[in-house]
């Protein structure tokens, strides 16, 4: 899953962005508003982290821009402001929560995991396929019953994967998928994480198979 976290303060987003990528999750860093307001209208993210206090562009304004383009992405409010009405008007223009700061990094991720549980289908949170369970929102993975522990860039390739069973998926997909702002993935870095999982599904009878010319496909046994 993939979190767009927008703070201005370099030192607490680089604090947020490391917690949630420990926790397995792809994580791109913002520090103005207009920018992210700006990415949001064409970058796809499963929860954004929102300051208020923003240049360019005030958090709550990002927000609102959003809401009117029709975006459902869940949306976690940073605010300093302690007054109730700055809280109210957060909820009242489409934020799923709001956390005060100071905060506790624990309570944040426990915020963003709980928001993450949240989806407009109501779906579970589980994604199976043959002897594999992935809880998407906990970040763990299971072969027959067994937790299987993979690299944060492996256990994303196989949630984009998994997302798409039976569905060739190319590079071009994989790499936006992995990829941060920051980050470029190349086609070699793609084809060694998909040669490593391969062989840590294999024994579970979770195959990935190369369609030459076009991309991967996973398939079970």
């Amino acid at each position: 899953m993939r979190i767009l976290v927008v703070e201005d303060n370099a030192a607490l987003a680089d604090g947020i962005s490391r917690a949630l990528e420990k926790a397995g999750f792809a994580v791109d860093v913002l520090s103005d508003g207009a920018l992210a307001n700006e990415i949001l209208a064409y970058e796809k993210f499963d929860l954004v982290v929102l300051d208020i206090n923003l240049p360019g562009m005030d958090g709550l304004q990002v927000l609102s821009e959003m809401r009117n383009r029709g975006a459902l992405t869940q949306v976690l409010i940073l605010t300093a402001r302690d007054k109730l009405e700055d809280r109210v008007s957060g909820l009242d223009l489409g934020a799923d929560d709001y956390l005060t700061k100071p905060f506790d990094l624990p309570e944040l991720e426990a915020r963003v995991r709980a928001l993450l549980r949240r989806n407009a289908d109501n779906k579970s949170p589980e994604i199976k396929c043959g002897t594999l369970v992935f809880d998407t929102v906990a970040r763990r993975v299971f072969v027959s019953g067994q937790p299987l522990e993979l690299p944060k860039r492996e256990l994303s390739l196989l949630e984009i994967l998994l997302t798409r069973v039976g569905h060739v998926v190319n590079k071009e997909q994989i790499a936006d998928g992995l990829a941060n702002f920051d980050d470029e993935i190349t086609p070699n870095a793609i084809e060694l994480y998909v040669s490593r999982l391969r062989k840590r599904l294999q024994p579970g009878g979770i195959v990935i198979k190369t369609v030459r010319g076009l991309g991967y496909l996973l398939e079970k046994q």
